[in-house]
């Protein structure tokens, strides 16, 4: 049977701007407050997601959040119609309303962790949605995220979904961008390594002093455990605390793996060669593990950081070759060029590099890798996900129509308190909806 990874990509949703929410991420404090282009930034996703998919990779669609959310505000206490509630919480307390018109749901790394049928106890893909509760406006998304991710994988014979992690900081689960799955080949059991911040319950365990360490090592152990994952296939590894306080607030900012390649920066990982050691041990001898360490001389943390090295994709093509998915930034740095460049040349399966312009997602705080969900699945397990959701040539024409019937070109700060963008975001989600036959997966609908 035929086994592949497929890529679900987050399609940047109509109020997306710049509100610098994310303490932490350098790239999005640095762009808070500017214009937003919706238009555009759906756009060079949707490119992306076609171009993966012209590659011969296994490309689908994952529907935005609906924002502003309006019902978090009613809880919070602001009251009357939708447009009085916006009008009262923009000006009452505007810090609060910028969290719940937040457009971090694009980063669909973050949406979820996924382990594959190969991988469980039970046979099936199973699904968490990710709890986010290190931010208040990411952890407005869990709830809808798996509405989605049931009405995408609805067939209970293939696919197991739970509920996210309790919402508390004990268990922050910050989903699959902590989580990276190797293997020899997609069909076969694989070693997941989840990648922690911090432990919840012993202070006395190294944790950054700047940054929030947003990833607790007992939430990875609950997931293993909801998966049905056996402990001889997993690996747990901490996050650098020195790195997260540079501004790595996620594991796929410093490091990235796929297949039998791990590709990770000097100072990614605490106890690194103890935890490699147990990693190669674990995932055995054939294929080779190509562990590819990026030294410090190499490229630095802060240029990974700025040109997301590390929050690229490595994708198997058609043929078994190995290419990386790089936005254009790594392209426009002379070392992180010069690197990507070298290293196609050594013995490693990576051979090629594509670069992108997600532009628009970068100056957000996401690469990439940010930009999409990984699950490994088999050819019948293909067969039973909602087919709407992936990419082709029909479907980019039509998603590209949509944006432009329904989305704006430019987004200030100032214009998020328009009622009347929250008319258009319902509207344009509701016919997003019937494109994809997700069904009434937002509350709006279910009114």
């Amino acid at each position: 049977m035929k086994y592949f990874e497929a890529n679900f990509d987050g399609l940047v949703g109509p109020t997306h701007n710049y509100a610098g929410l994310s303490i932490g991420n350098v790239a999005s404090l640095s762009n808070a407050k500017n214009s937003s282009s919706p238009r555009q930034a759906a756009k060079q996703g949707l490119s992306k997601m076609k171009a993966l998919h012209d590659l011969g990779l296994v490309q689908g669609v994952l529907a935005p959040q609906e924002r502003p959310d309006v019902y978090t505000l009613r809880r919070l206490g602001f009251t009357g119609t939708d447009a009085q509630v916006i009008e009262k919480a923009a000006k009452q307390a505007p810090a609060v309303f910028k969290a719940v018109c937040s457009a971090s749901s694009m980063w669909t790394a973050n949406a979820a962790t996924i382990s594959p049928s190969a991988d469980t106890a039970d046979g099936k893909v199973h699904f968490t949605p990710a709890n986010l509760t290190n931010k208040f406006h990411r952890s407005l998304e869990p709830v809808t995220t798996g509405k989605i991710l049931q009405a995408m994988f609805r067939d209970p014979q293939h696919f197991a979904h739970h509920t996210h992690l309790p919402d508390n900081d004990h268990f922050g689960d910050e989903g699959a961008a902590n989580h990276t799955r190797l293997c020899s080949a997609y069909g076969k059991r694989g070693i997941e390594l989840f990648v922690f911040g911090r432990y919840a319950f012993d202070s006395s365990q190294p944790a950054p002093k700047r940054f929030p360490a947003r990833h607790t090592l007992e939430a990875c152990e609950a997931v293993a455990r909801l998966h049905g994952l056996s402990a001889e296939h997993v690996v747990y590894m901490q996050q650098n605390p020195d790195v997260i306080d540079q501004g790595v607030f996620h594991n796929d900012v410093i490091a990235v793996g796929n297949q039998n390649v791990l590709f990770y920066h000097q100072q990614a990982f605490i106890d690194s060669q103890q935890k490699l050691t147990e990693l190669q041990r674990k995932f055995g001898n054939a294929p080779q593990l190509h562990l590819i360490e990026v030294k410090d001389s190499e490229v630095s943390v802060a240029e990974a950081i700025k040109t997301y090295l590390f929050n690229t994709q490595v994708v198997t093509l058609p043929g078994g070759e190995m290419a990386i998915i790089a936005p254009t930034e790594c392209s426009e740095s002379t070392a992180v060029s010069a690197y990507l460049a070298a290293l196609t040349e050594r013995n490693t399966p990576i051979k090629q590099i594509h670069y992108y312009d997600v532009k628009q997602s970068m100056r957000n705080g996401g690469g990439p890798a940010c930009l999409r969900l990984r699950v490994a699945m088999s050819e019948q397990e293909k067969q039973a996900v909602n087919q709407n959701v992936l990419m082709n040539d029909a479907l980019f024409t039509r998603l590209n129509q949509w944006v432009d019937k329904h989305y704006r070109d430019q987004i200030s700060e100032a214009d998020l308190a328009d009622p009347q963008l929250l008319l258009e975001s319902r509207t344009a989600l509701d016919d997003l909806t019937q494109i994809l036959a997700l069904g009434s997966v937002y509350q709006f609908q279910q009114e």
